[in-house]
């Protein structure tokens, strides 16, 4: 089974997650950040993705530390649980409509990292979460998991349904981009030989 289990301790958070990347979509979340708690939930059922995360981190200062350090860890899980990538499909894209928002997303499970696109969320806050930390969320994962990562919004107003579509669109490009191609039986899918 392709799974991994991170315990990451600073003196700003605690974090253990378990991934298992063959799962059913079952998620068990409980960051203290109820709207991240939303956010990994969708991730998971959309990626197919069992996950299991707790974290207690320092938010009577504010979330940044909590949702930063899950990102770091969800991507530290994913990077073990792909091990030497053989076989995987590798990319993953998806055009996913919420509402009146629509996201394009791309992924490319290189071993080079980088986040690029810009998604233009109207408020700088939902309920009480920070939108700007979806960006803090993301790079700590692609920079962990070494994956490339496109966000294109194509439109959305409405700042909930920008992120929750961000959110469902990675973990639909994910679960495409990490399914095992019969095709490629025990090859790496690179001409390199290597990612």
């Amino acid at each position: 089974m392709r799974k991994a289990e991170i315990n990451r301790c600073t003196a700003e958070t605690q974090i253990s997650l378990a991934l298992e990347l063959d799962g059913q979509g079952e998620a068990k979340i409980n960051t203290g950040c109820g709207f991240l708690d939303h956010m990994l939930t969708l991730l998971a059922g959309h990626g197919k993705l069992n996950l299991s995360v707790e974290c207690k981190g320092d938010t009577h200062v504010d979330d940044h530390h909590t949702v930063e350090d899950v990102g770091i860890a969800l991507g530290q899980a994913l990077a073990k649980a792909l091990g030497d990538k053989k076989g995987i499909v590798r990319y993953g894209t998806i055009t996913l409509p919420m509402d009146e928002a629509l996201i394009t997303c791309a992924l490319d499970i290189s071993g080079r990292c980088g986040l690029y696109g810009t998604l233009n969320i109207p408020s700088h806050k939902v309920g009480g979460f920070d939108t700007e930390l979806v960006e803090e969320f993301f790079l700590g994962l692609t920079r962990n998991a070494q994956i490339t990562l496109h966000f294109v919004q194509l439109a959305g107003s409405n700042s909930h349904h920008i992120i929750e579509g961000a959110f469902k669109a990675f973990g639909r490009a994910l679960r495409t981009a990490v399914r095992i191609d019969p095709e490629l039986a025990d090859r790496v899918p690179s001409t390199k030989g290597v990612l």
